[in-house]
């Protein structure tokens, strides 16, 4: 998709154009400022610094920014064992906090304070104009390259704002003696997700259908601003004083335009089983519209064996995720009539729910965590080297290690349905939109639910979910729960925006959108484990009857009294206890009534959630940087 090779090159060329005044003369046999803008080709290099940092994938070798989030993700949709992972409780000091890092990965979904990005934008923009202006480019070609370091302005401004709120903006490359408009207060994130609004309206409008494969496109760009786009004007639904009713709907209905682009454009279809999305080592069907895929030797990383079954996942699927999951019927657990729908099983409800939940997770319990292990990101026979399935068979290198070489969907069809659909019933219970219509559900859910089964799945007796009807809509009594209405923004407003936001939980598990989507929402408070307990519970596990995993763990040892525990339907812990002899076996315990939900080991709270934890702190060192200076920047609510 790109020439990694290049990386190194284009980090050097973004250093001698940052500092292209203390050049004495220019060089004839290395590139730099002077003379590097001389051909597209060219552009083409400085861009591709872009795709690892913006369209991750599964990161390279060991790194795990932004990669799905099997390796930790704060959200109520994963649990992980001991201490709950917790959000920002002061407001961070150091240098590590405004890098890319894990840090963004696990708690915003979003990116750091750093404007290096920017620059590299804006350099190019101006750049692109002294190009047209010399004669190298041709006004089609000028079009293209300044609608995509146009879109990837917008993209960034998209990361910072989502964690800071209002920020400082530049459309001009700042130059070094510029102390005032390098330390220059924040400007509202309304004028500056307005102008990144102009940037992506220029970018559909410009950048070209077709730039090769993988290249950004201009799908690739209307997908993206569709995403941009909702976050933002559901932020100004659910924030009030955020931003105007005016400027909200106008943000959502560019988010219904962007998506329109791709939708209308017949080049993708909902025509590969979920599963193949994911564990594929090349691009699989037409549902991708920008993928990243990984030469072996060359581009390698560790996500598949994140999932291959025998290594650790620090964060597993819990109570109240299960419980969002919705039946093959389309309804919620509580009204479905699904045959065994009563089993918490996961063998049960890996042919009782919708067929992603199949997709998503192993079909029998696991020891670690909650018990239940996700293998989405891992194709079929990966999975089947785990727990030593093959009797000591090898593991391929492309499962195991830093060494696989398995593919990653970075965006897809399903998003931009969801963003489409969502932002029609935003418009219209906000901003008096038009109703949606049941075709506009055959369009977006609907459409998603008659992805293509494999064979393994039709195999166990999964089925297709069945269609939403809007005349059949049931209102799922957890809408209106005490839960929900203690969180900042309240009852979902509506039975179909509920329906289309558990159709993006179960679309999304595990893909960093969740974190996001509860900010934007007004929803963080449902990670807040004393509001919403069930999100310490785990999946339901027998240990007595753990399957084919009893050979491999035997979980009722002496060793797991007073820690191994489990709750019962009616909320009854019972922790395993008894007594051995001195050789640790087992004379006698409560075995028998060690089945229920797991208990992660040592599981306990993380700190409350607080309203101020919508937006990120400014870190010290950067106020620090502006006092230095002579210069003030204001703080974030809550925060001070």
């Amino acid at each position: 998709m790109k020439k990694l090779t290049y990386i190194l090159f284009s980090i050097a060329l973004l250093a001698l154009a940052s500092c292209n005044g203390y050049l004495d003369r220019t060089s004839k046999t290395q590139m730099n400022d002077e003379n590097f803008w001389t051909s597209e080709s060219n552009l083409r290099y400085f861009v591709n610094l872009a795709y690892p940092t913006y369209f991750v994938g599964y990161n390279s070798g060991w790194g795990t920014a932004y990669i799905p989030g099997v390796r930790g993700e704060i959200s109520d949709d994963a649990t992980k064992t001991g201490m709950q992972s917790n959000l920002l409780t002061a407001v961070p000091g150091d240098n590590w906090y405004r890098a890319e890092g894990t840090y963004w990965l696990q708690r915003t979904g979003a990116g750091p304070w750093n404007f290096g990005w920017i620059r590299k934008w804006n350099l190019m923009i101006n750049r692109l104009d002294m190009m047209k202006e010399n004669g190298v480019l041709t006004d089609e070609a000028y079009g293209h390259w300044m609608g995509v370091a146009r879109f990837l302005r917008a993209y960034e401004y998209y990361r910072i704002v989502m964690s800071f709120g209002d920020v400082p903006y530049y459309d001009f490359v700042v130059p070094a003696e510029d102390f005032d408009n390098q330390y220059k207060s924040r400007d509202p994130r309304t004028m500056v997700m307005t102008k990144a609004m102009e940037d992506l309206d220029y970018a559909v409008a410009n950048v070209r259908a077709n730039d090769g494969a993988n290249y950004i496109n201009k799908y690739v760009v209307a997908a993206f601003a569709s995403r941009f786009m909702l976050f933002e004007g559901t932020w100004y639904n659910y924030h009030p004083g955020s931003g105007s009713a005016e400027l909200a709907k106008q943000f959502l209905q560019k988010a219904v335009s962007f998506a329109e682009v791709v939708m209308n454009s017949g080049n993708y279809a909902f025509d590969t089983d979920f599963r193949s999305l994911f564990g594929s080592f090349t691009q699989k069907g037409t549902e991708t519209i920008l993928y990243r895929s990984y030469l072996e030797g060359k581009a390698t990383h560790c996500i598949a064996s994140y999932s291959n079954l025998d290594e650790n996942q620090s964060h597993g699927a819990n109570l109240t995720t299960l419980k969002a999951w919705i039946c093959n019927d389309g309804k919620p657990y509580t009204s479905s009539t699904v045959d065994n729908v009563e089993s918490w099983r996961i063998q049960d409800m890996a042919v009782t729910r919708d067929p992603r939940f199949e997709a998503t997770f192993w079909s029998e319990p696991t020891p670690g965590t909650t018990g239940i292990y996700c293998t989405k990101f891992i194709d079929r026979e990966g999975v089947t080297y785990g727990l030593d399935y093959r009797d000591g068979e090898a593991r391929p290198a492309k499962y195991g290690s830093s060494t696989n070489t398995n593919g990653a969907p970075i965006i897809r069809l399903a998003e931009v349905v969801l963003n489409w659909i969502e932002a029609k019933e935003e418009l219209f219970i906000h901003h008096g939109g038009a109703e949606v219509t049941q075709d506009d559900i055959n369009k977006s859910i609907n459409a998603i639910r008659l992805r293509p089964l494999d064979a393994e799945a039709e195999a166990k007796g999964v089925k297709q979910t069945a269609p939403l009807v809007l005349a059949d809509l049931v209102d799922d009594p957890a809408r209106t729960s005490s839960i929900e209405a203690a969180t900042f923004a309240g009852v979902t407003a509506t039975p179909l925006l509920w329906e289309i936001r558990r159709e993006r939980r179960m679309e999304f598990f595990l893909e960093q959108t969740r974190i996001l989507d509860l900010r934007r929402w007004g929803k963080l408070e449902l990670m807040d484990c004393d509001l919403n307990p069930e999100i310490m519970v785990g999946a339901w596990v027998d240990h007595n009857n753990t399957l084919n995993l009893q050979k491999k763990f035997d979980h009722l040892t002496a060793a797991q009294f007073g820690k191994l525990k489990v709750q019962k339907l009616d909320g009854t812990v019972v922790t395993f206890d008894g007594e051995a002899d001195e050789d640790g076996n087992i004379l006698s315990s409560n075995a028998a009534d060690m089945v229920g939900f797991r208990i992660p080991t040592s599981v306990s709270a993380r700190y409350s959630i607080e309203e101020r934890h919508y937006l990120e702190p400014i870190c010290t060192d950067v106020i620090s940087q502006y006092t230095t200076r002579g210069y003030s920047i204001e703080q974030n609510p809550g925060w001070e």
